[in-house]
């Protein structure tokens, strides 16, 4: 990484289907950051994540998901009503942003060898 290279902390996302809410509202665009050691500390400590392993998942997006739409909190509860195929994009993205930093990959054409980024595909998508 370069100097001239923004560190980015946050990426945003379009679920596949999108999240409806008690009236009956889809929110798809949203906001993730990355994690910190004090969401996983935080999400080992939940007494709902440690019995359920499975439910770790939902905590730590609950806490990494800044921005749904026009929610104004994002919780745990919340979360349990993703379709499917929303919590896995989800998931996916996490660990790519996590993992690499980015969802963006860099390419380089193999004619006139410009360089530019390209979004890959989530599975969910």
């Amino acid at each position: 990484m370069n100097n001239e290279e923004i560190f980015c902390t946050e990426f945003e996302f379009i679920l596949p289907r999108g999240l409806l809410d008690a009236e009956g509202n889809l929110h798809r665009h949203g906001v993730m950051r990355l994690t910190t050691a004090k969401d996983e500390i935080l999400v080992q400590r939940n007494r709902d994540a440690q019995e359920n392993s499975s439910y770790a998942v939902i905590v730590m997006l609950s806490r990494v998901i800044t921005k749904l739409g026009s929610l104004a909190e994002i919780t745990p509860d919340l979360l349990e009503n993703l379709f499917s195929k929303d919590l896995a994009y989800l998931r996916e993205f996490y660990n790519r942003i996590n993992q690499q930093g980015d969802v963006y990959i860099p390419i380089q054409c193999p004619h006139c060898q410009s360089q530019f980024q390209v979004e890959l595909a989530l599975a969910g998508e």
